[in-house]
C-alpha cells in the first residue's frame, strides 16, 4: 500500500480494512488469520494519524499482526514499538553500475567512452531516487544519441545549479523526502516542471496518459493547473506504476509568487 495523511480519514480507513480482508479470503496459504500490513508513507505521518491506523486496525486485524512503516522520512522513527531499521543509499560505485546497465543494456559500454563520459556525468550530476535513475536511463536508452546526451547534460547541470541557488537543497534530496521540487523543461526554458507530490499505483489501476519525460524532454503540452504525469512503469511484479502530481508554470510567474 502505499498512502498518504489524506487516507488516514475514516472512511478511507474501512476501505483499508476491506481491501486487507478481500486479500486474506482470497488467499488460502494463511489459516490462522493473521495479516502483514506494509504501509508505505509518500509524506510525514503524525502521532496522531498513527493512532488512528493502530485504533482503526485493532477492528480488521487478528491477534499477532503486524504493521510495518516505510517511508523516506526519518520523521516516522518515532513510531512504532521497535527499533526503526534505516537503509543507507547506494554507495556511488553500486548506483553507477545501475545506472550504467540500464543505459547501456546489452550494448558494450567499452564500444562508445564518450558516451560512457556523459553518462557518468548526468549520474553524478542528478543522483536521484532509483525510480528517477531508471527513467533518465531509459530516455538515454531509447535516444541513443552523442548530441542528445550532451544537450541533456547541459540542461540537468544548468536546472540543478539553478535549483540549488534558488531552494539551498539538490532537486534529488527534495525528492528523496518527497517534498516539493523544480525541474525544468528542455525546450521551454522559460517555464518550470513543479512536482507537488509522488505517489504510485497498481497495474491494475488507471493510469495517467502524460509521461512526465515528454513534459520534461519534449513539446508536449501539459494541462492547465495540476496534472497527473507517469514517471515510469516498474519492470518487476507486482508492476507498480510511479506518478508524479505536477504543474507546469512561467518563471517569471513563479518568481513573483516567492517574492509575493
Amino acid at each position: 500500500m502505499f498512502v498518504t495523511d489524506h487516507d488516514f480519514k475514516d472512511k478511507k480507513l474501512n476501505n483499508l480494512g476491506e481491501r486487507c480482508l478481500m486479500k486474506y479470503q482470497n488467499s488460502m496459504v494463511n489459516k490462522d488469520g493473521r495479516l502483514l500490513i506494509v504501509v508505505e508513507v509518500a509524506g510525514d505521518i503524525n502521532q496522531s494519524e498513527w493512532k488512528r491506523l493502530f485504533a482503526a486496525s485493532k477492528r480488521w486485524m487478528t491477534s499477532g499482526s503486524k504493521i510495518i512503516i516505510t517511508s523516506r522520512s526519518d520523521k516516522i522513527t518515532e513510531l512504532g514499538m521497535t527499533r526503526a531499521v534505516t537503509l543507507k543509499y547506494l554507495s556511488d560505485e553500486a548506483y553507477w553500475y545501475f545506472f550504467k546497465t540500464l543505459t547501456f543494456g546489452s550494448t558494450d559500454p567499452m564500444m562508445h567512452p564518450r558516451m560512457v563520459y556523459l553518462a557518468m556525468e548526468i549520474a553524478r550530476t542528478f543522483k536521484g531516487p532509483l525510480i528517477s535513475a531508471t527513467n533518465t536511463a531509459r530516455l538515454l536508452r531509447d535516444k541513443f544519441d552523442i548530441h542528445f546526451w550532451r544537450k541533456l547534460l547541459v540542461f540537468m547541470r544548468g536546472f540543478t545549479k539553478w535549483h540549488v541557488s534558488t531552494f539551498g537543497e539538490h532537486p534529488s534530496d527534495a525528492l528523496n523526502q518527497n517534498r516539493p521540487v523544480h525541474l525544468g523543461r528542455m525546450l521551454r526554458t522559460s517555464e518550470e516542471i513543479v512536482v507537488h507530490h509522488q505517489y504510485e499505483r497498481s497495474s491494475q489501476e488507471e493510469i495517467p496518459k502524460i509521461e512526465l519525460r515528454c513534459v520534461m524532454y519534449g513539446s508536449v503540452k501539459p494541462p492547465t493547473g495540476r496534472f497527473d504525469a507517469l514517471l515510469c512503469r516498474s519492470p518487476i511484479p507486482p508492476y507498480y506504476n510511479y506518478i508524479y502530481t505536477c504543474e507546469v508554470r512561467d518563471l517569471k510567474t513563479s518568481a513573483k509568487r516567492k517574492r509575493s
